[in-house]
């Protein structure tokens, strides 16, 4: 029960920072900022080929791109082993926890889209997923040679 309480929770922060308009991670003030929908983006705009879904950043490098990143990997990798966690002993645990990880880390950046002074990237689905990866296959080679 605690397991499925604390992928929950875990669901719903990501949610609720990716909610948060002109979120800044160095301004804890911005944290709880009110949302505001654009209701002129639709789900055509933002997957569209050619939109800026596709591309990369167009902002700099700076502390704040670093430690944005630094939490998509460690939020959505402390997420990937949530999932596995929850998920009975089967075959192929470790897959279907991290794509599992890697379709809510999909619809996450496409509910971003939606939110004025956010955007969603493909890439942020990558480094989403690159952090799920890393801390599952982490979890195997420890979990390895204890079942040897």
């Amino acid at each position: 029960m605690l397991k499925w309480v604390l992928l929950v929770l875990m669901l719903l922060s990501i949610s609720k920072f990716s909610h948060t308009p002109h979120l800044l991670v160095t301004d804890p003030s911005t944290w709880t900022n009110s949302s505001v929908w654009n209701h002129n983006t639709t789900l055509w705009s933002i997957l569209r080929p050619g939109s800026e879904f596709y591309t990369s950043y167009t902002y700099g490098f700076d502390l704040e791109f670093t430690l944005r990143k630094i939490a998509h990997l460690s939020f959505f990798g402390m997420l990937g082993l949530l999932f596995y966690w929850n998920l009975q002993k089967q075959r192929y645990r470790y897959l279907k926890a991290w794509l599992c990880l890697a379709a809510f880390a999909f619809l996450d950046e496409i509910h971003q889209a939606f939110i004025i002074g956010r955007d969603g990237r493909i890439v942020d689905v990558m480094i989403d997923s690159l952090g799920g990866a890393i801390l599952l296959f982490l979890l195997y080679k420890v979990r390895k040679p204890a079942a040897k």
